[in-house]
């Protein structure tokens, strides 16, 4: 179910965060997901875990957790959610070639998480691109979305979008 209207826009067009005080407690999950594609020979120095300003992945699995956390800091009209759960991985793909995020969110409250969870892949993938510029300034942070959300009013979604 989806609205014909934005929500975050009052009948004048002015910007305000929505009023979630009556919505019910529900558990709340979302995955969004994001791509960096690299030079082959980038993607192997990464997964070797020689890149000279450390271990590439953990650090991005760790930015990418912490910014989960700050979302509402850092979009305007999100409210702060006590987050239950986030998890971040990044996979090796040679066909890319390069890494694949998956970011995990999960909450019980009032509002979804969808964007916890695009932030953590956003913020995973930047941070591979700081850490690996230095020998490959032509990588590319792609195909950021919503793969799946789950609970709330409006229901379950699952994007099926192909990559």
């Amino acid at each position: 179910m989806t609205s014909d209207r934005l929500t975050h826009l009052d009948a004048s067009g002015e910007a305000n965060m929505v009023d979630v005080g009556d919505k019910n407690d529900t558990v709340r999950t979302a995955i969004a997901e994001g791509a960096v594609v690299m030079k082959p020979e980038t993607l192997a120095m990464i997964c070797a875990g020689d890149a000279k300003k450390g271990d590439v992945l953990g650090t991005a699995r760790i930015a990418g957790i912490m910014a989960a956390k700050r979302t509402h800091e850092l979009i305007p009209l999100c409210h702060p959610l006590l987050l239950t759960k986030v998890t971040v991985e990044i996979t090796p793909d040679e066909d890319l070639p390069g890494l694949r995020v998956t970011a995990f969110a999960r909450v019980n409250g009032k509002t979804g998480v969808e964007m916890e969870a695009l932030t953590a892949a956003s913020v995973a993938c930047l941070t591979v691109y700081d850490m690996a510029k230095a020998v490959d300034r032509g990588m590319n942070v792609t195909d950021i979305r919503v793969v799946e959300k789950t609970g709330g009013k409006s229901g379950d979604y699952r994007n099926v979008q192909d990559r």
